[in-house]
């Protein structure tokens, strides 16, 4: 008793019953819709539609009237027309929802990156700036040539004049050598009694024994 006046009272709300739904998968769902979709929107779904409309129309005006199925007005395939306009409508739609749904997760990838790329810049340009100033005092590729230049030449003129001063020695040692060979040369000669006795190779040992 107390049951049924709790039920019948009409401030309570009551209990809604529970409908079981059959379940499907609507990501296999999603992707059987958008091949459908994508086949109606094919010239292939196009031409063979129009022939098989065609073939319907010329049965049922050219066929004998007890063979026609469909007779003028057509209101079966108008009726089919309907039902496939219907079906195809809901079926596009949710082929382009499912579209819209990647291009948003693909924008927020490009998004992400765009903003990942810019912090990147933002670090590297903040990099390049420190380089800069820390090697503001370093000495640059083109003073350092300038200086390697300069000390060659300093180099290739330190060695010029070492060579010209062995050339210069060996000119003096060559000079002396050959003055020494004359006066061997000139001890060595037997003095005549008539020539003159040069006063540098004068040896009276020599000229005693002539």
């Amino acid at each position: 008793m107390a049951d049924s006046r709790r039920r019948e009272r009409l401030d309570q709300p009551q209990e809604p019953g529970r409908i079981r739904l059959p379940k499907f998968d609507p990501e296999a769902f999603g992707q059987w819709s958008e091949s459908i979709a994508r086949y109606m929107g094919t010239a292939k779904f196009l031409v063979y539609m129009t022939v098989v409309i065609l073939i319907w129309i010329g049965w049922n005006v050219l066929a004998p009237a007890s063979l026609r199925f469909d007779p003028y007005t057509f209101t079966f395939l108008t009726l089919i027309l309907s039902l496939q306009a219907s079906y195809a409508a809901p079926l596009i739609l949710l082929a382009q929802n499912r579209q819209a749904d990647r291009d948003r997760i693909a924008a927020e990838e490009d998004r992400r990156r765009a903003v990942m790329q810019k912090a990147d810049t933002e670090y590297l340009a903040r990099e390049i700036a420190s380089l800069r100033v820390a090697l503001g005092d370093v000495s640059t590729r083109d003073f350092v040539r300038s200086e390697l230049a300069r000390l060659a030449d300093e180099l290739d003129e330190q060695a010029n004049r070492r060579q010209r001063r062995a050339e210069k020695a060996a000119e003096k040692a060559a000079e002396k050598a050959d003055k020494a060979e004359k006066r061997a040369a000139k001890q060595r000669k037997p003095a005549k009694l008539d020539e003159p006795i040069d006063a540098d190779s004068y040896d009276p040992e020599h000229v005693d024994q002539l």
